[in-house]
């Protein structure tokens, strides 16, 4: 059975280029198309969709509102649409906070050359997105987590310690989870992340607003010392020596 997809977007062109996306996709089957989130939400009821994707940025009800509201009464796996943008960034990490599995960035100029050039990670993601095991919001409890975190053993400090994370698409809430459970003085950590170059500076910023860690994008060059993590451009490869 293909993955039946529902396309959220307020642009006519973007949902056109992902209907021959994922029309040219036979593992995939697109059985709707909405504008807004109240056609949607109607679209939903109707067609019972396996995976949405949703655009950041929509009139009458953005798609934060919406995918908060989707998650508490018909949680379902979503894929953001995102514009390559900062501010677009922010927005994303939100959408994936309440709920979202992944997102694709949307090309600044030359948007339909741009979303060809996507045309097999959309796809890629979509049927990841579509095995997704949703968690539900309110089962998550970071206080006890933070507890278990500080009874144990404390690490051993020195600059001869690393932790190395790597993670693939859909992989920021479980690299979030992960940092969020390491005290201040933890050893040096280096991460990559399978993300658009424009994503990964906004991405370091957040965890490092919401960890007890410093963590920044990696420029090079840096000595990596306990308490510190160092995310890799979203377009390099990370190198420690």
């Amino acid at each position: 059975m293909p993955i039946k997809v529902l396309v959220v977007d307020d642009s006519a062109l973007i949902r056109a280029l992902l209907k021959e996306i994922i029309q040219a996709d036979p593992e995939l089957e697109l059985v709707g198309q909405a504008p807004d989130a109240y056609v949607a939400r109607d679209l939903i009821k109707q067609l019972n969709p396996d995976v949405l994707t949703l655009d950041v940025e929509m009139p009458r009800m953005d798609g934060l509102t919406f995918l908060e509201k989707l998650m508490r009464g018909r949680p379902m796996p979503v894929l953001m649409i995102s514009s390559l943008t900062e501010q677009g960034s922010e927005a994303t990490f939100r959408a994936m906070e309440l709920g979202a599995v992944d997102f694709v960035a949307k090309p600044k100029l030359g948007i339909r050359e741009g979303m060809q050039a996507y045309a097999e990670e959309i796809c890629y993601k979509i049927k990841a997105a579509s095995l997704a095991r949703l968690i539900p919001r309110q089962a998550q409890v970071p206080a006890a987590q933070e507890q278990a975190v500080s009874s144990g053993p404390r690490p051993i400090i020195g600059t001869e310690k690393l932790i190395a994370i790597g993670a693939s698409t859909g992989g920021t809430e479980a690299i979030k989870d992960v940092l969020l459970g390491l005290p201040a003085d933890s050893p040096g950590i280096v991460i990559t992340q399978h993300m658009p170059p424009g994503f990964t500076r906004s991405f370091a910023e957040r965890l490092n607003r919401m960890t007890r860690l410093n963590v920044v994008e990696a420029k090079g060059g840096e000595r990596i010392l306990p308490g510190h993590a160092f995310l890799a451009p979203g377009d390099k490869h990370l190198l420690v020596e």
